[in-house]
């Protein structure tokens, strides 16, 4: 018989952070989508197993307790039937017929693996049947969604404040145990998305295009002077590395591409017309 600390890497005192920890790293490692490796699929389910009865006290404290068999069909020494409550989660057992897995509240979760999803954002390949959730909408700037923000939302009648991490994007959804917020994100004047990748259009005169010089630039934080090269055409792109969206629960930044467009005077002076026609006679 499995040990769930044994499976974690964790010894019996570690505290709720360390198992968090010790599970996310496991849990990258042995995902069916990156691990090809022959056993990977029970592994990653043995995984999400443990983690799901050591995360939570009551479960870790009937583990050490009465062990695997806990959770078995059949759970209890003696035949106990019992129930208990902590916080929003309602545990029952039932010693003979049926599974403590089938009769526990996960607080949102239809299954242990269930958790896979709120961890890393995309569903786990086990997960089964869901129970239908409640969906709600929140709408956001342009600016708000590149550096997170707290909304008030109205759920089921009752105002709740809801952290929205940086780096949420148009269509998201972020998901809690009884409902689930899709992100509606407005769009920028000036800046385009895709992805954590920005695009900004930016026009530079003739003479700038033919002779080089330097521009200034906004960003996402501030205005940069950007130097351009003799000769540019019109479409060039200049890339800043690390100047786009932030990836979610990340550090990491895209990057801002700046798409140079040569602009072309529609009137212009007698004088001009007659410096550009030297100008083409020249070149």
């Amino acid at each position: 018989m499995a040990d769930f600390y044994e499976i974690l890497g964790v010894s019996k005192k570690a505290s709720q952070q360390e198992i968090k920890s010790a599970y996310r790293k496991l849990a990258l490692k042995w995902h069916p989508d990156k691990n090809k490796e022959l056993g990977a699929n029970e592994k990653f389910k043995e995984i999400n197993k443990a983690y799901e009865i050591l995360s939570d006290p009551k479960k870790k404290e009937m583990y050490d307790q009465y062990g695997e068999s806990a959770f078995k069909q059949g759970g209890f020494p003696g035949g106990q039937t019992g129930s208990y409550r902590q916080g929003p989660f309602t545990y029952t057992y039932t010693s003979y017929n049926e599974s403590p897995f089938e009769n526990i509240d996960f607080g949102g979760f239809s299954d242990p693996f269930d958790i896979f999803e709120q961890f890393f954002g995309f569903q786990s390949p086990f997960v089964r049947r869901r129970q239908a959730k409640k969906i709600y909408s929140v709408s956001i700037d342009f600016m708000e969604a590149v550096n997170g923000v707290t909304k008030s939302v109205e759920i089921d009648g009752v105002r709740k404040k809801i952290k929205i991490p940086a780096g949420i994007d148009n269509g998201n959804r972020i998901r809690f145990n009884d409902f689930d917020l899709v992100v509606s994100v407005g769009k920028h004047t000036d800046f385009k998305r895709e992805g954590a990748d920005i695009y900004i259009n930016k026009e530079i005169s003739i003479t700038k295009a033919i002779l080089g010089g330097v521009i200034e630039v906004s960003t996402l934080k501030n205005k940069v002077k950007i130097k351009i090269r003799k000769g540019t055409r019109t479409g060039t792109i200049i890339r800043l590395q690390n100047f786009g969206v932030p990836y979610l629960h990340s550090s990491k930044r895209g990057n801002l591409y700046i798409v140079l467009n040569i602009k072309i005077p529609e009137k212009i002076s007698s004088k001009a017309k007659e410096l550009l026609q030297e100008l083409d006679k020249e070149l």
